[in-house]
């Protein structure tokens, strides 16, 4: 896997940014928020101060950081504004870094199969209902 070509990697990125709303927060270890960038306001998530609590100002990151130098990952996460968002958090020297894509279309897709599951068994079970009667 270490030898995919720059320009396939370069659109892979160019894809991602575009199309799952990037956004990124880095929090040192003290749990201070120390830099953030992309697509926040997407997220619900303003107004951030630079060297404030991370869990005070993000409140579904609230006692998951500091890391333990493993990587977390919630998928499809729900914030405060009804946004699906994955969330991946892992470590690194200058802290832990949570990166957060957009996860709305994922989360249609699987509600609808989900939905469909649903009306298979439900049909299922009125035949079963007749078939015994």
């Amino acid at each position: 896997m270490g030898n995919v070509p720059t320009p396939v990697i370069a659109y892979l990125i160019a894809l991602l940014i575009e199309n799952r709303s990037l956004a990124y927060l880095l929090v040192k270890k003290d749990g201070c928020l120390s830099m953030w960038g992309g697509k926040l306001a997407a997220y619900g998530v303003g107004n951030l101060q630079k060297g404030k609590n991370i869990g005070q100002q993000v409140f579904f990151l609230e006692g998951l950081l500091p890391l333990d130098d493993f990587p977390l990952f919630l998928p499809r996460l729900k914030t405060e504004d009804g946004i699906c968002a994955d969330v991946h958090i892992f470590p690194s020297e200058e802290g832990d870094w949570v990166l957060m894509l957009d996860a709305t279309l994922d989360e249609m897709q699987l509600s609808l199969i989900q939905q469909h599951a649903n009306g298979l068994i439900l049909s299922q079970e009125k035949v079963t209902r007749v078939l015994n009667q």
